[in-house]
């Protein structure tokens, strides 16, 4: 739904409670660089030469065939979320792009995921964020629409509550949320939970503050604002997100 949510809504934020959540957010990240393996020659000696790793282009990096396979076909926009690893909270959000069959890297920001790293397992105040595809449907915040292709919902409901650290009052300025057990063509902000609330939810995009999240994945309000204005409905864009282990297995 569009438009401005009803304040009760205003409880449930970023992957749990208010009343129980600690905030979300914060950079930091590696980077997806392409490895690099030793040339031999048929006898088995090394030529003393590099050779750059082949990369398929027709699939998103590091990124196996497990995760690989649930990328809808029609998908013309990932983002991809690499954590540095199973217990970390640092994570590299990057944007690819798909042109023909061909995966181009479009941009890329350092950013976080939970305070506790990544599960598959996601249960409702983990402090881990879900490893899996999601899609990405609607988004919203406090503040105006900035040019969104998703749908937008603006309202002071999703206000951080200031009795928050004053680095977090601004974690959802701007959020886009992430299609794990969550009701599609629904305000990021709406409580419901077809998989029940043991499962957690209002796993968002959103502004980073520094430091790990409840669940979500952030990234500086700068990214948020490119991919809320990139992000379109008819490339049907989706999110890769968990740890480099995990993501390649």
């Amino acid at each position: 739904m569009r438009g401005t949510v009803h304040v009760r809504l205003a409880a449930v934020v970023c992957g749990a409670l208010v009343m129980s959540v600690a905030a979300c957010g914060g950079p930091g990240g590696a980077s997806d660089g392409v490895k690099a393996d030793t040339g031999g020659t048929k006898s088995g000696q090394k030529t003393g030469r590099a050779e750059a790793r082949t990369v398929d282009p027709t699939r998103i990096p590091d990124v196996g065939d497990r995760l690989q396979k649930q990328i809808p076909a029609e998908s013309r926009q990932v983002v991809a979320v690499y954590g540095e690893g199973e217990d970390d909270a640092d994570a590299t959000v990057v944007l690819y792009t798909k042109s023909g069959s061909t995966w181009k890297k479009t941009r890329s920001w350092e950013g976080h995921n939970g305070k506790k790293g990544w599960t598959t397992d996601h249960r409702e105040g983990d402090k881990r964020s879900p490893v899996g595809v999601f899609t990405l449907s609607d988004a919203g915040g406090v503040l105006g629409d900035p040019g969104a292709k998703l749908p937008y919902s603006r309202s002071a409901s999703f206000q951080a509550p200031h009795y928050w650290a004053k680095s977090h009052w601004h974690d959802f300025d701007y959020v886009i949320a992430i299609d794990y057990n969550r009701v599609k063509g629904t305000a990021p902000i709406d409580p419901t939970r077809p998989e029940g609330q043991s499962k957690g939810g209002s796993i968002w995009l959103h502004m980073d503050h520094g430091s790990g999240t409840s669940a979500c994945v952030s990234l500086p309000k700068s990214g948020m604002e490119y991919l809320l204005r990139t992000l379109d409905p008819a490339r049907h864009p989706v999110i890769v997100m968990g740890d480099k282990a995990e993501l390649k297995a």
